[in-house]
């Protein structure tokens, strides 16, 4: 984005372009919050499970570790925009 906003100075200056990149980062900080948050609690609950007393309880319940969140290798490629 940053690319195509220095080959149209125009663009950089318009309200609702910055308006865009400013809900992009939003939207990028609150993925990755969440992303710790759910790695957080895995962990927490694989510790849990993995610990005096709760590690009977578990066995006889089938509790299983969980994994923790992994982005898949496609999701790295950055998206084309177009205007």
């Amino acid at each position: 984005m940053l690319a195509i906003s220095e080959n149209y100075p125009d663009l950089k200056s318009n309200q609702n372009f910055a308006q865009l990149q400013d809900e992009l980062a939003g939207t990028e900080n609150r993925i990755a919050v969440a992303r710790k948050d759910y790695n957080e609690a895995a962990q927490s609950y694989n510790t849990k499970i993995k610990s005096v007393p709760t590690v009977f309880f578990a066995g006889i319940f089938g509790f299983q570790p969980k994994d923790y969140f992994k982005a898949d290798e496609g999701s790295k490629a950055v998206p084309q925009v177009k205007f």
